[in-house]
C-alpha cells in the first residue's frame, strides 16, 4: 500500500472505532513514540504497542466523544488530527487534542508519534 493508502485505511478504520483491524497496518517492528515523561514513552513491538492500547484502553469508564481529522500525507509520513473526550476509571474526565505523526515503510506503519499536551493526562 502507498503512504496515501495507509493513510486513508487507517483513518476510516479509526472512524469506524475499529481500532483492532487499524493495528493490522502496523509492522510488527513497529515503534510507538508518546510524550516525554509519559509512561511507557517508547514502545517497541507491535506485541507491546497492543498490550499498552489494551491497558490504556482498559482504564476508561466511559467515552463521550472525539474525531478523527483527515490525513496529510507528505512522502513516506502522514499526520493525523484526532480528539478524544473520555472518563477514566479513577473519575478523572480528559479532553484531549493530538497529532499523530506516522511513519509508513514496505506499506506499513513503522513508526507512530503522538502529540499532545501531557498535563492533560494527569
Amino acid at each position: 500500500m502507498s503512504t496515501q493508502e495507509v493513510a486513508d485505511k487507517l483513518v476510516s478504520l479509526c472512524r469506524a472505532g475499529k481500532y483492532d483491524e487499524a493495528y493490522g497496518l502496523y509492522a510488527q517492528d513497529a515503534v510507538s513514540v508518546e510524550m516525554p515523561g509519559v509512561p511507557n514513552e517508547v514502545t517497541e513491538g507491535l506485541d507491546n504497542i497492543l498490550k499498552g492500547f489494551e491497558e490504556w484502553a482498559g482504564n476508561i469508564q466511559e467515552a463521550h466523544g472525539g474525531t478523527v481529522g483527515d490525513p496529510v500525507v507528505s512522502g513516506n509520513h502522514f499526520v493525523v488530527p484526532m480528539t478524544s473526550d473520555v472518563t477514566f476509571k479513577d473519575g478523572r474526565r480528559v479532553n484531549m487534542e493530538e497529532l499523530c505523526l506516522y511513519q509508513v515503510e514496505a506499506g506499513k506503519i513503522k513508526k507512530a508519534s503522538f502529540h499532545y499536551n501531557p498535563s492533560a493526562m494527569f
